[in-house]
């Protein structure tokens, strides 16, 4: 054998007398290839024991079988979990994944959001990937600059984008839909049936879509069971365990008969922070008051207490999200809208008892 020798797919066409494509098909087990000719091809690619590259493949198919992926920040747990599970179906189908991680999200870099993840715009071009998922960041929020959404037009004209979050008027690309609101009824109904009146919304950066979303359900919740709605117990700030701890605080300044008995969190950090500052001044959760997340991470399970949270199926979103791409990236343009059912995870933060 010839171990030591590369040899290029055009060497192999030639050594053959067949042309190139046709020794794509067989690389590829195209049935239309004959089995004289096929066998004569494979007697080759065996010899020098030839292995083609994706790039290889990409110049015969004009396709690169990579996407991007843009998102606002790895290190938060959501969307850390979702590109998990986006390149883990991504590979099924033999796509590789150019994470593109604008940290758009960080304090400094917020008033220029939209012109830095428009610059990535332009450089996902230039990766050459055969579609894109957008996942947050800048079209998450109420108020998009048109700049921004004139970059995502541009980039659609060349190849597929894909954006998991609300349809935004004047934006050509194609959007994956969630029903935001879903899920938190379910806590409200809980935290009553438990018996607390007094509830809370902490968490969630305001003016962006889904905070707005899951407040606005909250309230409207606690409206149809007339249970009493007080606007110093729902305060806004950012997704992160930092934000829960300093919304946290903020309450524990109120008269202790002014507090709220439970609280909702946008996600687990958020309530691992504020869990954190109750500790901290003396209080206990769920003793003094029980806290649900909106949005399960990994870590939750193992917190102190175990967080009650709902789970988002990120999972199926990911499934869904790559699917749907990869269905553009072949020519359809059909609309999605994700109708998945969150389910309440009851652990030991809401105070339920087994």
């Amino acid at each position: 054998m010839k171990q030591n020798k590369q040899i290029t797919i055009s060497e192999i066409a030639e050594k053959c007398g067949v042309s190139v494509s046709t020794v794509s098909r067989v690389l590829n087990n195209s049935p239309s290839v004959s089995p004289k000719k096929r066998e004569r091809i494979q007697r080759i690619i065996d010899e020098y024991q030839y292995t083609p590259s994706v790039y290889a493949r990409g110049m015969i198919n004009h396709t690169s079988k990579n996407i991007g992926i843009m998102l606002p920040d790895i290190t938060n747990p959501y969307f850390a979990s979702l590109f998990t599970e986006i390149q883990r179906f991504a590979l099924k189908s033999n796509y590789a994944t150019l994470l593109f991680n604008t940290m758009s999200v960080q304090k400094k870099a917020q008033d220029n959001a939209s012109l830095a993840e428009e610059s990535y715009l332009r450089m996902i071009l230039e990766k050459q990937v055969d579609g894109v998922l957008i996942l947050g960041g800048v079209i998450d929020r109420e108020d998009i600059p048109d700049s921004y959404i004139q970059a995502l037009n541009q980039l659609h004209s060349r190849i597929p984008v894909i954006i998991v979050g609300s349809a935004i008027e004047g934006c050509a690309c194609l959007f994956i839909e969630r029903n935001l609101k879903q899920g938190v009824a379910s806590i409200v109904h809980h935290l009553i049936a438990l018996g607390h009146d007094r509830i809370g919304f902490i968490g969630g950066e305001p003016g962006i879509r889904i905070t707005s979303a899951r407040i606005e359900s909250f309230m409207q919740v606690m409206n149809t069971l007339e249970k009493p709605i007080v606007q110093e117990h729902i305060i806004t700030s950012d997704y992160y365990a930092p934000d829960g701890y300093e919304a946290m605080k903020q309450l524990l300044q109120m008269e202790r008969s002014q507090l709220p008995t439970a609280l909702i969190a946008m996600n687990d950090m958020v309530a691992i922070g504020a869990i954190r500052a109750m500790e901290d001044l003396g209080l206990h959760c769920p003793d003094d008051i029980a806290i649900v997340s909106c949005d399960q991470f990994e870590q939750g399970e193992y917190s102190v207490p175990r967080l009650t949270s709902l789970d988002q199926h990120n999972e199926y979103l990911g499934r869904v999200a790559v699917m749907q791409l990869i269905s553009a990236m072949n020519g359809s343009a059909e609309k999605i809208s994700i109708q998945h059912t969150p389910k309440l995870i009851i652990r030991e933060s809401c105070g339920a008892r087994d």
